[in-house]
């Protein structure tokens, strides 16, 4: 599907790169040739994802690190800096959410998701964007939100604020940033095949089968599919994409019609 060496010689940040979603995405950067750093604040996380990028043939600097904490970010951006000498590429992938009703809702359960999702990725955005503008020759940012930013989801409050506050996060550096040829996407999933999900959003069998009814593909996405959306965005290829949300959700968000006889 690419180029062998397509991202040969750029550095890569992804947060929350030790599981799922965000694993696949340094994997597939990698594959392409970038240098991976891959950051999280779970040190079992890191440990095991830096284990089977190892064992895909990667070199990859592994950061325990909390996106909600600017010092720590920063810190990840200087370790960074001092092992590979620059940053290229940045994907915001760390998240957190679950299910819960908007009226049991704690305050310390909404700020934790909005402290991981809008908040950590403006801080490292911030972060890695003063690099690259003080560097000079550009750079690629795509954060990772959902198919619900436009719809919302019930259940999911705390998520769906803070992944619309991305969108319009990515939406504004796009248009700040473009004269420092920064381009900043984000790419918004459906239902992907997750473990670390699952636990959290999708529990029985009926939550599966329905979540899949809803899908006009009829199935659920793979991790290595977001994976190949975030690389087409950072790739070369993609120069003259900025500010766009690509949705790769088999179809789902679009197929909320009234009628459901088809």
């Amino acid at each position: 599907m690419f180029l062998p060496n397509l991202l040969k010689g750029q550095v890569a940040i992804v947060t929350g790169g030790g599981t799922g979603l965000g694993l696949a995405i340094a994997k597939r950067l990698g594959e392409l040739g970038a240098r991976i750093v891959i950051g999280s604040r779970n040190s079992e996380n890191i440990e095991k994802g830096s284990a089977e990028l190892r064992h895909a043939g990667l070199d990859p600097l592994a950061v325990q690190v909390d996106v909600r904490n600017p010092e720590q970010v920063d810190e990840m951006i200087q370790r960074t800096i001092r092992h590979f000498g620059r940053i290229d590429i940045l994907v915001n992938n760390a998240a957190g959410n679950f299910v819960v009703k908007a009226e049991e809702l704690s305050p310390n359960g909404w700020n934790a998701v909005i402290g991981i999702v809008l908040n950590g990725s403006f801080y490292c955005s911030r972060a890695v964007g003063q690099h690259m503008i003080a560097r000079g020759g550009g750079g690629a940012i795509v954060s990772i939100l959902a198919n619900y930013v436009w719809t919302g989801s019930a259940g999911t409050v705390h998520s769906a604020a803070a992944k619309a506050g991305v969108m319009s996060m990515t939406q504004t550096l796009a248009v700040e940033w473009a004269r420092h040829q920064i381009r900043v996407n984000a790419v918004a999933p459906g239902p992907i095949v997750s473990p670390g999900a699952a636990k959290q959003l999708w529990r029985t069998p009926e939550d599966v089968q329905r979540i899949t009814d809803m899908v006009p593909l009829k199935r659920w996405g793979k991790p290595e599919e977001i994976a190949d959306a975030v690389a087409y965005l950072v790739a070369p290829g993609a120069g003259f994409i900025t500010g766009e949300i690509l949705t790769v959700d088999g179809g789902s968000w679009l197929g909320r019609g009234t009628f459901g006889f088809i």
